[in-house]
């Protein structure tokens, strides 16, 4: 008589709980990086929305830099602020606001993440620069 055994299905508990620990770590990074990447998209319409204005060519640098900073309270910007604001002109003449900044977020003990955030009021200086 000869017996055959059925082959077992499924995952054991020790691959369950090294699949639940490398879920929940990756889960704990994109809970720290939510908020760096929420105020980033802030920041990023906050620069689009002041480079469509009217009359953005002709305003002065304190006036935009002012402009960021009543925006930035509004969408609750806390990272960077109109001083750290780079106000240039582009090859065509044209007035550009860029952000550039840095967040680090710890995870675990001297584990830490570096995210690095560029943002532009013109999305045709952004490629630029990225050269």
């Amino acid at each position: 008589m000869i017996m055959q055994l059925k082959s077992q299905r499924g995952i054991t508990f020790i691959g369950l709980v090294v699949v639940l620990a490398i879920v929940g770590f990756f889960g704990i990074i994109a809970i720290q990086m939510f908020p760096a990447y929420s105020e980033f998209s802030s920041i990023k319409n906050i620069l689009e929305s002041i480079g469509k204005g009217a009359d953005f060519d002709n305003l002065a640098d304190d006036k935009i830099r002012a402009s960021f900073d009543r925006n930035a309270s509004i969408g609750y910007v806390s990272v960077i602020s109109g001083k750290d604001l780079v106000i240039e002109n582009n090859i065509d003449g044209k007035k550009v606001v860029t952000a550039e900044y840095q967040v680090v977020k710890p995870v675990v003990g001297n584990v830490s993440i570096l995210m690095h955030f560029k943002a532009s009021s013109d999305q045709s200086n952004l490629d630029m620069l990225k050269k």
